[in-house]
């Protein structure tokens, strides 16, 4: 397929810039699969749409804050560093900005009289560095000191308060950015959700920043997915299991939970427990394992997310839905307004 077939135009002003106050209060928009139908509706009725023994799926990661501003030991020049994924106690790949010169062996200071320094031990695919921090203490500390999140590009303001970024389950720290579908629920909506006698599983993927990396490639089939590290526990595989078994729905919350799901999945759709990485590239023609809905946000145009929805949902649905989403002036990206998809 074509990378051409996933583009759309959108107003600049659909790009949503801060969260609402209210998190269950943005849109929702509903598509079914069956009938062909879409719907208006708003986040808490989302309620409406899980029967009981459906199970919930929901990415319990936590934001870091990924984003260090520092300068290169010697010359003093600026240095933007982010933090992508973690290999051990010390290393960690990381894009820098600008970084092309950037060789091996390259050494950069964070905070005053340099509390946190890197090294560069190498450059890898794509242009990354793996470098090596060197602190006293616990890294987690010294990085919620000195660190900052990193929202995406495309949000030009500051956020007053870090946690609108976080959903309200969010637990094990590791993510560069959101699991942003997640960003909809409130607490009293997961407690009413429980109460009608829907399953939470929480699963962990760690967000990587090559979620919003562009696809480059005429070809999608040619493009190389990032990779990300997952878990899921045997409480979350049970009670997955349990509700296909009894012929009941799993609803991933997000493309993140999606990916996890279809990753761990077998051909007969059974989830065991596993701790892995993955790079799984969803897209249409891909045949899913184990979901049977979908909650997500409004993505990017040529997004390796609208293709994994396109494969979802059929392409020329989720066209038509986003230019309805347009014209009814729905709100776009991490802080936008939702879409289930059934």
């Amino acid at each position: 397929m074509k990378l051409e077939e996933f583009d759309y135009d959108l107003p600049e002003e659909l790009i949503a810039q801060e969260p609402l106050t209210d998190r269950a209060a943005a849109r929702l928009m509903v598509l079914s699969r069956k009938t062909g139908e879409i719907s208006d509706k708003v986040f808490t009725n989302v309620l409406d749409y899980l029967d009981p023994g459906d199970c919930l799926v929901l990415n319990d990661t936590r934001v870091i804050p990924a984003r260090l501003i520092g300068t290169k030991e010697k010359t003093g020049g600026a240095i933007e560093m982010l933090l992508l994924k973690r290999n051990n106690t010390t290393d960690w790949e990381v894009a820098l900005k600008p970084g092309k010169r950037a060789k091996e062996g390259a050494r950069f200071e964070f905070g005053e009289n340099g509390e946190l320094k890197a090294e560069i031990l190498k450059i890898v695919e794509g242009g990354n560095r793996i470098v090596r921090f060197y602190y006293d203490g616990l890294f987690e500390n010294v990085l919620d000191r000195l660190g900052q999140v990193p929202l995406p590009g495309y949000i030009k303001k500051e956020l007053g308060d870090k946690e609108m970024y976080q959903t309200v389950y969010a637990k094990y720290s590791g993510s560069a950015a959101a699991p942003t579908a997640g960003l909809h629920f409130t607490n009293e909506l997961l407690d009413k959700i429980r109460e009608k006698g829907v399953e939470t599983a929480f699963v962990t993927l760690h967000v990587g920043l090559g979620t919003f990396r562009p696809v480059k490639v005429e070809n999608i089939e040619e493009h190389q997915m990032h990779s990300e590290h997952f878990i899921i526990d045997s409480d979350a595989a049970d009670k997955i299991n349990c509700a296909k078994s009894a012929g009941k729905r799993v609803i991933a919350v997000g493309t993140t939970s999606c990916r996890t799901l279809e990753s761990a999945a077998s051909e007969d759709g059974k989830i065991v427990p596993c701790e892995m990485d993955t790079s799984i590239f969803i897209y249409p023609g891909y045949k899913f394992k184990i979901i049977d809905a979908l909650i997500t946000n409004f993505h990017l145009p040529k997004s390796t997310l609208m293709m994994l929805i396109s494969a979802f949902a059929g392409r020329e649905f989720v066209m038509k839905a986003y230019s309805k989403a347009i014209e009814e002036r729905y709100r776009f990206f991490s802080f936008g307004d939702a879409m289930l998809i059934e």
